[in-house]
């Protein structure tokens, strides 16, 4: 597997799950806004001022999306099969690490042990494809 599209999806997992954490951070208090208010509608404009107004939301937010906007790009190209697994896997690694590291919660042992088989896993997926197959059936790698 082409070294470039290993650094693309691990790039692509990080600014998918090292972004949870700041966004869920970001968002803390929107539970509180427009509680006394009646109107449905009201109460959604308050809720995403809150959120669209407040850069430590935003900036996270906007960096996920880029993962996503990014990982459009490669599934044009490359093989399903093997784009969602790697990703998907590796963002829970880096949601779980950067939570950590924020001060969310130390992990515990079965985390730990969890994070370990998702890499281990990962890395085994990854070598046990030594192609990969665009889109119209051409070998590239």
């Amino acid at each position: 597997m082409d070294l470039g599209l290993i650094a693309v999806l691990i790039l692509i997992a990080f600014l998918w799950g090292g972004t949870n954490p700041f966004i869920k951070k970001g968002s803390q208090g929107i539970e509180r806004i427009g509680e006394k208010e009646q109107n449905i509608i009201k109460k959604l404009v308050k809720e995403l001022e809150f959120l669209f107004l407040n850069w430590k939301y935003v900036l996270p937010f906007g960096l996920n999306q880029c993962g996503s906007v990014l990982f459009f790009f490669v599934l044009q190209n490359y093989d399903l099969n093997i784009i969602v697994p790697v990703t998907n896997s590796l963002s829970y690694a880096f949601t779980s690490l950067v939570g950590c590291l924020i001060g969310e919660s130390t992990p515990n042992k079965r985390t730990i042990l969890g994070l370990l088989l998702i890499t281990v896993g990962t890395t085994c997926f990854i070598l046990s494809k030594p192609q990969v197959i665009d889109c119209n059936n051409n070998c590239v790698g």
